[in-house]
């Protein structure tokens, strides 16, 4: 769904939404930052420090792959006019050989920390939804919003603040 069209749901729901509140005096209208949420869990500084660590260890791999490159153009420079054209082929070979490597090694690195953050913050983000679900049943919410998502554009000033409900349902500050 296109952010358009989720905008467009978006809106409508709110129209809806406004026109039932009128009628219905009972509707009571919520509000959580799921990104705050997330923020506020101990387990996500854990999770952060884990993801810096693997990125510093990638880091460290990419210099040294970065210093072997640089090492053998430096070379390659230096004696070029001294080379014969195989060996200034064979060496430029292996530097665009490097450089693919390079990339490579960059892109896996990329997924790889992707992939550890999903694996390290769904959980997370699982208990989240479990606790703003069960505040909403235990409140008798009838909508809670989030605003870290972008297709809420309008939240009413009287609605609840439902984050320290969440929070002391998580046990978290």
């Amino acid at each position: 769904m296109n952010k358009t069209t989720l905008l467009s749901l978006s809106v409508l729901f709110l129209l809806l939404s406004s026109t039932l509140f009128a009628q219905d005096p009972q509707v009571t209208v919520a509000y959580v930052n799921t990104t705050e949420l997330l923020s506020a869990f101990p387990a996500k500084e854990a999770a952060t420090q884990q993801l810096i660590a693997l990125s510093e260890n990638y880091k460290k791999e990419l210099e040294l792959m970065q210093n072997e490159y640089n090492k053998k153009y430096s070379d390659y420079i230096t004696y070029q006019g001294s080379l014969a054209e195989n060996i200034k082929l064979r060496r430029m070979q292996e530097l665009t050989e490097l450089e693919n490597k390079m990339q490579q090694f960059m892109q896996l690195a990329q997924q790889d920390i992707e992939q550890q953050e999903n694996a390290l913050l769904e959980p997370l983000k699982q208990q989240i939804s479990e606790a703003i679900h069960q505040v909403g049943i235990e409140q008798n919410f009838t909508v809670i919003y989030d605003l870290a998502n972008p297709g809420i554009a309008f939240v009413n000033p009287v609605a609840v603040d439902a984050n320290p409900l969440v929070k002391a349902k998580l046990g978290i500050n």
